[in-house]
């Protein structure tokens, strides 16, 4: 029987019930490093001084295999859409014509309550505010001048070059725009629930460094990239990152646009090393100068995980910090490219200086994609395996773990929205090509791709449970590997599964045709500014 004792209880509870607040929407902190290396971190089994990720990471989840597409344009167009780069090619490096259908981010989480910030190199065709719908925006167009670049804006507005007395440095200006957006947010609309994306440029080339953390590292690195990559390579199976076995090196690899090494040789001088060769075959002079470009990439990692650690310490001072969904990748594994842009190279210049343009070459990226093969651009592991960490107090229960569920940058903007209450749809769009990684968080299962596709400079592969298909150049044929066991792609499979390459291959060909069919298809945008 209901006394009145017990109407008035359930009474009193159901109308709290109703008057109580919705549940908090988490803030997003996405954090793109660009061009750095699968194992550069310490969190990765790197030799590099990274306390901030290294932090982030023993209080979060490290995914051990979580893919980008190889270069640069593409992944971010994949960051900010959560589509494949060939379904709406709004990126500066993939060619066609540009959908309506597109949307970014900012387009999708703003209708759920968020405000959005973007902070560092974009590399999209459309301008981050007026285009791609972010409140305010520090865009970084320039990735050839760390010091003094030439264009980059403000809330779409062009801002000086910077003069070398005006001590600026691209990383450390990229994070004072996200602490003063932040700032900014906590002082204007702090009820509302923010999303950023800070997309540093360290350590893409030309290795620029502040002198001061090019002198951190001035003696490490002198035993080499064979003996870094043994290292990392040992640090990683300890800690369940990886389980295969470390690729040679592959002295004849290179990017096929990267040719005119007789013209950069005079430049650089006779300390260049123009292929992955064994440490050891190196004359004392190459040791020299090989050392000193580690150094300063290294350098610009570290600089970047301090810097990262200012924005971390503003969530902190806004009380926001354990409210944030931190999630930090890289756009492509570590870069095996030498070449000199723009301001060219002054040989009698300091090493790192903004008028040096070094690049880490071949040798030093396989230490930083170790235990992968290739390098950037390929989409064999060493190009598409990125470090991803996934760091929430209030959501991740069992923190320290590690995730060897695949996931991929088209996972992001799912997950964001899937976390905010929202749904991965965008009208008149094919669907979303991702996934929620949220039901990783707390266990280690799939979260249900049927496949990852990817395709960059006709280089192709398909994940497709554990087992990769993937082939070098337009000729080139297809390899098939066991992820499980030969993530370092050593034992081609082809001939011992001919049926299930070949039907991994046709549903490659039929996805690529399909995709940019409904692409080209579709009509195209004309109502957004480009940049």
């Amino acid at each position: 029987m209901l006394t009145r004792r017990s109407f008035l209880a359930s009474t009193l509870s159901t109308s709290l019930a109703a008057a109580a607040p919705p549940p908090k929407k988490p803030n997003f902190l996405i954090v793109l490093a660009d061009d750095m290396g699968f194992s550069d971190a310490g969190c990765y089994g790197g030799d590099l001084a990274t306390p901030t990720l290294d932090s982030l990471a023993a209080n979060g989840l490290r995914f051990s295999q979580f893919y980008s597409t190889a270069r640069c344009g593409p992944s971010r167009n994949c960051i900010t859409t959560g589509y494949y780069a060939q379904q709406n090619a709004c990126d500066v490096m993939t060619p066609g014509r540009i959908p309506s259908y597109t949307k970014f981010a900012p387009e999708l989480l703003k209708p759920l309550g968020y405000r959005c910030y973007h902070s560092g190199k974009w590399h999209l065709r459309f301008k981050p505010v007026a285009g791609a719908g972010f409140d305010h925006s520090y865009t970084l167009l320039d990735q050839d001048r760390f010091f003094w670049p030439r264009r980059h804006l403000l809330d779409d507005v062009a801002l000086p070059q910077p003069k070398p007395a005006d001590n600026y440095y691209g990383t450390i200006a990229i994070a004072d725009q996200a602490v003063n957006f932040l700032d900014r947010h906590h002082q204007q609309h702090k009820e509302d629930p923010f999303y950023l994306y800070l997309a540093f440029t360290a350590p893409h080339f030309p290795l620029h460094a502040l002198q001061a953390d090019i002198d951190q590292y001035k003696e490490h690195f002198a035993d080499g990239w064979d003996a870094a990559r043994e290292r990392r390579f040992s640090r990683m199976k300890r800690a369940g990152l990886v389980h295969c076995s470390l690729a040679p090196l592959e002295p004849a690899m290179r990017p096929a646009w990267n040719t005119n090494y007789q013209e950069q040789a005079a430049k650089f001088g006779p300390g260049e090393v123009y292929e992955a060769a064994p440490w050891a075959s190196l004359t004392g002079e190459q040791k020299k100068f090989q050392r000193l470009k580690m150094a300063i990439h290294a350098a610009m990692i570290t600089r970047m995980d301090t810097e990262l650690a200012r924005v971390v310490n503003k969530l902190k001072q806004m009380d926001a910090f354990r409210d944030t969904v931190i999630v930090f990748v890289s756009d492509n594994g570590a870069s095996s490219e030498q070449l000199i842009r723009n301001d060219g190279h002054d040989s009698q210049a300091a090493p790192g200086s903004g008028y040096s343009h070094l690049c880490l070459g071949p040798g030093w990226a396989s230490a930083s994609n170790a235990p992968f093969r290739l390098h950037k651009s390929w989409v064999h592991e060493g190009g598409i395996s990125s470090p991803c960490i996934v760091h929430w107090p209030n959501g991740i229960k069992d923190p320290g773990q590690i995730r060897h569920t695949p996931g991929h940058l088209i996972d992001i903007v799912p997950t964001m929205l899937d976390l905010a209450g929202g749904k991965p749809v965008v009208e008149g769009a094919p669907p979303m090509p991702g996934r929620s990684l949220a039901p990783a968080f707390a266990r280690d299962r799939s979260i249900g791709h049927d496949f990852l596709y990817f395709n960059h400079s006709n280089n192709r592969a398909l994940r497709q449970g554990d087992y990769k298909l993937v082939a070098t150049g337009k000729q080139g044929p297809w390899e098939l590997y066991d992820m499980r066991q030969d993530r370092s792609e050593q034992h081609n499979l082809i001939k011992d599964q001919p049926a299930r390459a070949a039907k991994m291959a046709a549903q490659w060909e039929a996805f690529d045709a399909g995709i940019v069919k409904t692409r080209e298809s579709s009509p195209a945008v004309s109502t957004k500014p480009l940049v």
